[in-house]
C-alpha cells in the first residue's frame, strides 16, 4: 500500500504536516508558508485525505479514502492523551436519498434515514423545495459532532474524492464556476487542449492545485475525474430511482479529531521543531481569531516566553472579572452541551483561576447529590486552566450548603467566551452531611468499551477521582 497523500490546512497545519512527514505520509498541495518552513519537496498532486481545521478551531476534520483516513486519523489522535476522535455518519461526498422534513428561512432540513439529518440551502437546490419532497443529494460540507449544525448538502452531484486537482460536476458548461480574470478561467482554453472526452451533462471544476500544473498532470487529473464519474454513475444506476431516505453511495469517509489542551501543547512541540513557536501557540490560536492574529504578530517580532502566558492572553482577550462565561461540556460521544452561563465574580490571571456564579432554576434535584433545586439557589464553580477537574458548590438562598459536585475531565481550557473540556463521566460528590463518594465509574467503563474514551485516559480520570475523594474525606 502506498503512503497516503495528505493536504493540510488551518491553524494546525505546520504541526500536522510535521506529524504526517514523520509518519512517512506524502504531504501535497502545501501552502506557501508550509513550503517555506520545511526542507521537503511538496507535489501539487491530488490528495487522498484532506485535513482541515474546524471553523471553531477546536480540532480537525479528515475526509478521503477510508483506509488512508484511518491511517492519518491514528497519527492525529496519537499527538496527545486528550485527542479524541469520532466517525461521521454523513461523510463528505456521500449521496443520500432524502425527504424534506421542513423548510426554514434559507433552506430545508432533510431526513437522510437512520436518524441522520442534513441542511439543503435553497441556492444549492435544483428547483423549488417543499416539505415532503424526495430528493437525491450529496454531502458538500460535513459537520463536527460537537457543533449544533447539520451537514450541508446539494442536489447537483460532483465526482467523489477530496483534494482533487479536477472534479466533474453536473452542468452544461465545459468549465464550471470560473469567473473571468481568475486563474481557473484561464484553464478553460487549456481544458479544450487536453483532448479528454467529458461525459454529457458534466462540467469540469478545477481545484486550486491545477494552477501551475503541467499539461500531463492536468490530463491525468481530468481522466481520473472522468473515471470517478463513471464509477459513481454506475452505483447510482444500480440504486435506481429516488426512494425512501437511505444512503445510496459512500465512496469516502469523514472523521473528526478534537484536540484538548494537552494535545495542543504537544502540537506546539511539533511546530517548534520547524519554526519559531511561542508556548501555548495552538491553545491561544484556538481561542479567537483576534488571538490567533496576535500570536502571528508575537512570533514574527520574536517575543520570547518560557511558558504559556495565560495572564497576558486573559487580560487582552478574556475571560475577565464581570464577563459572562458559558460552560461548554464536551461528551465522550462527541456531542457538546452548554451547562448554562454565569458571571465571573473573581479572576486571578497570574494563577490561571476564576470563579463563576450561576443562579439556578427551581425544579428537580442536583445530579447525584439528591438535594432539591429551589428558587434562590446559587452554583459557585471554581476553574483552573489546565486542571483535570473542577468543583461546583451549591448553596441555598440562606447560604446553606446543598453539596459539592466535582467533575473529572480533560484539562480545562478557559477561553474568552467559554470554559471548555470533555467530561469523563466519573465524578466525586460531597453530600451536605459530609459524606464523600465516587460516582458513575460504570459510565466511564461503558465509554471505554464503546471506543469513545481511550483506556489510558480513563485510568487517569479514575486515579484523579479517587485522589480527590481521599482529599475531601481527610
Amino acid at each position: 500500500m502506498s503512503a497516503p497523500r495528505v493536504r493540510v490546512r488551518g491553524i494546525y497545519a505546520t504541526a500536522l504536516t510535521a506529524a504526517c512527514l514523520d509518519a512517512g505520509f506524502d504531504v501535497v498541495q502545501a501552502s506557501e508558508p508550509i513550503r517555506e518552513r520545511f526542507d521537503a519537496a511538496f507535489a501539487n498532486a491530488p490528495a487522498d485525505v484532506t485535513v482541515e481545521t474546524t471553523s471553531d478551531r477546536q480540532g480537525v476534520g479528515l475526509s478521503g479514502d477510508p483506509a488512508d483516513v484511518a491511517a492519518v486519523r491514528e497519527r492525529c489522535v496519537g499527538v496527545g492523551r486528550d485527542a479524541l476522535d469520532w466517525d461521521d455518519r454523513v461523510p463528505a461526498g456521500a449521496v443520500f436519498d432524502a425527504r424534506v422534513e421542513e423548510t426554514t428561512g434559507g433552506g430545508a432540513i432533510l431526513d437522510l434515514g437512520d436518524g441522520r439529518e442534513a441542511y439543503l440551502p435553497f441556492d444549492a437546490a435544483d428547483g423549488y423545495v417543499d416539505a415532503g419532497d424526495a430528493r437525491r443529494v450529496q454531502v458538500r460540507s460535513p459537520a463536527p459532532p460537537w457543533q449544533d449544525g447539520r451537514a450541508t448538502v446539494a442536489t447537483a452531484l460532483r465526482t467523489p474524492g477530496v483534494g482533487s486537482v479536477a472534479d466533474l460536476e453536473e452542468g452544461d458548461a465545459l468549465v464550471a464556476a470560473t469567473p473571468d480574470g481568475t486563474a481557473e478561467h484561464e484553464l478553460v482554453q487549456t481544458t479544450e487542449l487536453l483532448n479528454v472526452d467529458i461525459p454529457d451533462g458534466w462540467a469540469v471544476r478545477w481545484g486550486r492545485a491545477a494552477e501551475g500544473a503541467s499539461l500531463e498532470e492536468l490530463r491525468d487529473a481530468l481522466e481520473a475525474a472522468v473515471e470517478r464519474a463513471s464509477e459513481m454513475g454506475a452505483a447510482l444506476d444500480d440504486a435506481g430511482d429516488v426512494a425512501e431516505p437511505r444512503e445510496v453511495y459512500r465512496p469516502t469517509e469523514t472523521a473528526w479529531v478534537w484536540f484538548g489542551r494537552e494535545s495542543r501543547f504537544a502540537l506546539d512541540d511539533l511546530r517548534a521543531a520547524v519554526t519559531a513557536t511561542m508556548p501555548g501557540h495552538h491553545r491561544t490560536k484556538a481561542a479567537t481569531h483576534a488571538a490567533s492574529t496576535a500570536v502571528d504578530f508575537a512570533e514574527a517580532v520574536g517575543v520570547d516566553a518560557e511558558e504559556f502566558p495565560f495572564a497576558a492572553v486573559s487580560s487582552a482577550f478574556g475571560p475577565r472579572e464581570g464577563d459572562s462565561l458559558a460552560i461548554e461540556h464536551g461528551k465522550p460521544s462527541g456531542r457538546l452541551v452548554t451547562l448554562g452561563s454565569g458571571t465571573v465574580t473573581s479572576c486571578a490571571p497570574d494563577e490561571g483561576t476564576l470563579t463563576l456564579e450561576r443562579e439556578m432554576h427551581p425544579g428537580g434535584t442536583y445530579d447525584a447529590l439528591g438535594t432539591e433545586r429551589e428558587a434562590g439557589d446559587v452554583a459557585v464553580t471554581r476553574f483552573e486552566e489546565g486542571r483535570e477537574w473542577y468543583a461546583t458548590g451549591y448553596k441555598a438562598a440562606d447560604g446553606t450548603s446543598k453539596g459539592t459536585y466535582v467533575n473529572v475531565s480533560t484539562p480545562v481550557e478557559l477561553f474568552p467566551d467559554a470554559v471548555r473540556y470533555v467530561d469523563l463521566h466519573v465524578d466525586v460528590v460531597k453530600y451536605p452531611g459530609g459524606g464523600v463518594e465516587v460516582v458513575d465509574e460504570d459510565e466511564l467503563e461503558a465509554s471505554v468499551e464503546a471506543g469513545d474514551v481511550p483506556r489510558a485516559l480513563a485510568d487517569r480520570a479514575l486515579a484523579v477521582a479517587k485522589r480527590l475523594a481521599k482529599e475531601l474525606r481527610d
